[in-house]
Order: structure tokens, then sequence, then C-alpha cells
């Protein structure tokens, strides 16, 4: 089975991080968003995933690619990258990989992350749809269901209709068919608001056609397409996951669970946590941090901050409040 991972967004509101790195590269608590995203589909997916197709931007060099090839070869996958070179839409980014559809596919935008207790099982379908029961379905594209097997789709429905908004995960039992209604989209030039094409349009037709698209309800779904986003996304993953860390590493120093504390971090004269997630090679002087990501080999002195990011091999010094600044940059308050 194929998974393809439409990546190509630049990530706007999650600048000035995504300035450096694509979106999906960014860390959540010591790993990046789209290895958790494959890493789950590894857990509770009831086959193999052989190939993962990424579909990048025409600016992404060869330092994202080798990123992505290491992340593959450690889950035993193969790589394959395609390029969307404009960004038309969501039917339009999965077609940038139709020569990879055929057979089983999965498609999951890399925009949040999911989790399940239970393993999905996908027969007896021709696609299933991953989905989230919301408190507000008016936000969201939402599925109309009769059981467990899906009969439209509707767009952030104004009257109530559904309350199982649809979190940006497809499994086609039948690459091709899909291929098949993208190319009818786009040589009939199918277009939605905003000028864009569509998925959800391909998967209408597809059940008009009498295909048998079944739901698939995760249990936890996760936003990172903001700061504020990644920042409660970061927080609330500290929190499940626990991760251990050796407070006797840091004398004279308090640490307030829950933290991520990577390798070869340097922490003297502060009091660090709750929520904080701390890249490799940091380092950290007198200085209060809570609810806060610093990404790998930044500099953080004499700083009182919370619900602050701070990019890779920064320095920040003397600062009183909440900062977001990308990688390479400085921020220094002379007193």
């Amino acid at each position: 089975m194929k998974l393809i991972i439409p990546m190509a967004g630049r990530g706007t509101r999650v600048r000035p991080h995504s300035h450096t790195v694509p979106k999906p590269l960014l860390p959540v608590a010591g790993t990046m968003i789209i290895e958790r995203l494959v890493e789950t589909f590894m857990r509770t997916l009831d086959r193999e995933i052989t190939e993962i197709v990424y579909i990048l931007g025409p600016d992404f060099g060869r330092q994202i690619k080798e990123e992505l090839n290491e992340m593959s070869a450690r889950h035993n996958v193969k790589a394959t990258f395609r390029v969307q070179e404009v960004a038309l839409g969501t039917a339009h980014a999965v077609d940038c990989a139709r020569e990879d559809l055929d057979g089983e596919v999965i498609v999951a935008f890399a925009d949040t992350l999911f989790d399940s207790k239970e393993k999905f099982n996908i027969e007896d379908a021709d696609s299933v749809i991953w989905l989230k029961k919301v408190e507000d379905p008016s936000r969201f594209g939402v599925a109309v269901y009769e059981g467990d097997r899906i009969t439209g789709f509707v767009e952030k429905p104004e009257e109530f209709i559904s309350d199982l908004a649809i979190i940006g995960v497809y499994y086609f039992k039948d690459g091709e068919g899909l291929k098949a209604e993208l190319t009818r989209i786009m040589d009939e030039d199918i277009k939605g608001p905003g000028g864009e094409y569509f998925l959800t349009e391909a998967l209408d037709n597809m059940i008009n056609h009498g295909k048998v698209f079944k739901t698939a309800t995760v249990d936890e779904w996760l936003d990172c397409g903001t700061l504020p986003a990644w920042l409660e996304t970061t927080g609330e993953i500290l929190a499940k996951e626990n991760h251990a860390f050796d407070a006797s590493a840091y004398p004279g120093s308090t640490i307030i669970a829950p933290v991520f504390i990577g390798e070869g971090v340097t922490i003297e004269g502060s009091t660090i946590g709750p929520k904080v997630s701390i890249e490799a090679g940091t380092v950290i002087k007198n200085s209060t941090i809570s609810n806060s990501i610093i990404r790998d080999n930044a500099t953080v002195e004499n700083t009182e901050t919370t619900g602050s990011t701070i990019g890779a091999h920064s320095l920040v010094s003397n600062v009183s409040g909440k900062i977001d600044i990308g990688d390479h940059s400085s921020v220094s308050i002379e007193k």
C-alpha cells in the first residue's frame, strides 16, 4: 500500500518557522509532525505501508528530501518525491502523484495529527474516510452517514447535518479509479470556492456511482496549522507521553513536567516547564520558561517567557514576555 502525503504548502500560519522548514518537518516533542503521522499509520492500520509518496513544493531543496529519505528508511518504506508547482487545491495536489495512483492508496494531508486506540479495518469498502466528532460542525467539511456507511459530504454546513468532521485522511481501494476522477475534474475544469479543485468533488461522484464509503472515527485529532495550535498540540502530546528526564543532570535548576529535553541540552540556574519542548543542543541559562517550544542549538539567557516559539540556532537574551522568532535569529535586550 502507498501513503501519499501532499505537503507543498508553505505553512504561512506558522511563520517565521516555515520560512526555513516546511511545516510537516517541524518538531512536536522531539519528533517531526510528518513522522508522527507515519508512525500513527504504522500502528493503527491493518496492513503494511510499503511506499510513501511526498508531494513537495518546487522550492523544497535537497536537505528536505534527505530528511524525508532518512525518516522513510527508519520505517523501512520506499520514499518517492513528486512536485506541485502551483497550489490549486486538494484534488490538484493529489493529482500531482497521478503516476503513483494504482492499487491501494491512502492520502493524508500533513496538517494534523490523529490517534486511535483501535486498529482501523478497511476491508469491504471502496473508500474509508477518517473522521472526528466535533462540537461545531459549521467550521469543517463533514460526512453524512447511515450506520458506518457514508452517503455524502457537506462543506461547512450552516444547519446541523452531521457532527463527523473530515480530518484529511482517505483510503482508496482502487488508485486507478481515483485517478480517473481527478482527470475528470481537471479536464472539465470543475472548481470550487476560491477557484480551486477539491477532492470532495471526486468523493461525491464516486458515491453517486455506487462506491461504498465507510467511516473510520479517530479518538484524537490535533492541529498543528498555526503557532497557537502547534504550541497547544505540543503541550497535549507532552502530557500524554510524559517523557522521562534526569533532574540531577541539571543541578541548580527546577524542571516541572511535562517536558521534552533533547540530547545534549544544557540547563543552568533555570526553571523549565510545564509544557516545554527543548530540542537537541540547546543551552538555557538563568531563565524561566513555560509552555514554549525551543528548537535545536538555540541559546536562551536571562529570559522569562511563556507561550513562545524559538527557532534553531537562535539567540534570546534578556527578554521578558512572549516571542516568536525563526531560525538563525537574535533578540537581545540591552539592560
